[in-house]
């Protein structure tokens, strides 16, 4: 269930219901998500809690790369607060189209799949794989093919998150996989021996490891099956949101690469490396 990182009270006057021709050119003219938002001063936006792309601290402060990112072009485009709405990762397209909230910022990679569903911003990082092991890596496992070449090993990946398609790619069968809601299942379910590795972004991985008691990061990889696994990340929108789109990707490119935009994303372990080197055009269509 979506839970308001912010809550609101909106109250609505029903005084003075004198219609006038003026009265029926305002009705006629429906209020764009973009005109709402800068009326309101905020705009709702989805997270999964998927550090460091977007989640919540222990004091409830919104953050990672994709919340800051999307606070800083908001704010150039006169909308002025955020507000957070923590979801399940699986259930963020779901939730955007049901108008939950008006954009996805979780860093979610483009994907053909995904863009027939809802429209993508320009991608505001590239990032390759790497998997999370017990300390030491005992098994051995440097990347997918280790599951495909070892039946007896298990692989946690989240529910709705692209690994459990490259997982299939890489030959490992759907009963090896053992599927999860959220990234701390991941962690615990590593540490229990639940599964053998997890498989997310490296930079998630990274940051599991760091955090996680008596795990590990394994070497990054971009390659699954001979094919480039580099997931370009990016904001969703609703596809009829078109103003919204357009403001944000023609703030979003004058952003990207400047020193604001560094400094901003280099806490999170993103940097001048990480910047993308595909348009969304691109990876909609799959190259």
């Amino acid at each position: 269930m979506s839970k308001m990182i912010t809550r609101r009270r909106l109250l609505a006057g029903t005084a003075g219901l004198t219609f006038t021709a003026t009265t029926f050119t305002s009705i006629a003219h429906a209020e764009t998500t973009l005109e709402r938002a800068k009326a309101q001063g905020y705009i709702r936006i989805g997270f999964a809690n998927e550090a460091p792309f977007g989640y919540a601290t222990p004091d409830g402060k919104l953050t990672g790369e994709a919340p800051e990112v999307a606070r800083a072009v908001l704010a150039k485009m006169g909308v002025a607060q955020v507000d957070g709405v923590l979801t399940e990762f699986g259930s963020l397209i779901p939730g955007l189209k049901a108008g939950r909230f008006d954009v996805i910022a979780a860093g979610m990679f483009i994907n053909p799949k995904r863009c027939a569903e809802i429209a993508f911003s320009e991608p505001s990082y590239g990032i390759g794989q790497a998997m999370l092991v017990k300390k030491g890596n005992p098994k051995a496992i440097k990347d997918y093919a280790s599951f495909k070449d070892n039946s007896a090993l298990k692989l946690a990946v989240m529910a709705g998150a692209v690994e459990a398609g490259y997982a299939k790619d890489a030959g490992v069968p759907q009963e090896q996989l053992v599927i999860l809601p959220d990234q701390s299942s991941l962690v615990a379910a590593v540490q229990s021996d639940r599964a053998d590795g997890a498989a997310l972004t490296a930079l998630s991985i990274a940051d599991m490891a760091k955090k996680g008691e008596g795990v590990e990061s394994t070497t990054p990889f971009g390659e699954v099956a001979g094919k480039s696994v580099k997931g370009h990340g990016a904001f969703g929108f609703r596809k009829d949101d078109t103003d919204l789109i357009d403001a944000f990707n023609t703030q979003l490119k004058a952003f990207l690469g400047t020193p604001e935009h560094i400094a901003l994303v280099t806490p999170f372990g993103f940097g001048k490396d990480y910047l993308p080197n595909k348009t969304m055009e691109q990876l909609c269509k799959g190259e």
